[in-house]
């Protein structure tokens, strides 16, 4: 299954690994935010899973055809995690504000919800990696075997 490059397994090994991460948060948000509900832990794990999925898809695209440069694995998969957490971070401001306000502080410099960028800058290296490294990268990935 590993040895040749393959799309399927790119978007498999993002899904598993995002889902390993976002049981983690699971398991880890109890202990930081007691009052956080289900439904907000769900969609935590869920959110990984989605973004080990779009980071497991754009590993076809290795060459931007409009700047003419290449884009390798570290580089898309930490900007397609910075971006999707840059967006739920917009979506969920006001909430995280509030999190991170009572788990660090007024005063402290990690009360910013943009630190959740960070994460998904860190969190989308890790699953580029296993992505890349077990399901191959390039427009190879999606070569037909006949």
């Amino acid at each position: 299954m590993f040895e040749n490059p393959s799309l399927v397994t790119r978007i498999a090994v993002g899904k598993l690994v995002g889902m390993a991460l976002g049981l983690v948060g699971l398991m880890t948000i109890p202990y930081l935010w007691p009052d956080l509900g289900w439904m907000e832990r769900i969609g935590f794990l869920l959110w990984y899973t989605t973004v080990g999925a779009v980071i497991g898809m754009f590993g076809v695209m290795n060459w931007h055809p409009i700047l003419r440069l290449p884009m390798p694995w570290w580089f898309r998969s930490t900007l397609i995690g910075a971006w999707m957490n840059f967006v739920l971070t917009l979506f969920i401001y006001d909430a995280l504000t509030v999190m991170l306000v009572d788990l660090f502080g007024a005063n402290s410099p990690f009360h910013s919800p943009f630190w959740f960028v960070a994460e998904g800058v860190i969190v989308g290296l890790i699953i580029g990696y296993c992505a890349t490294r077990f399901g191959g990268e390039g427009p190879e990935t999606v070569a037909r075997e006949r």
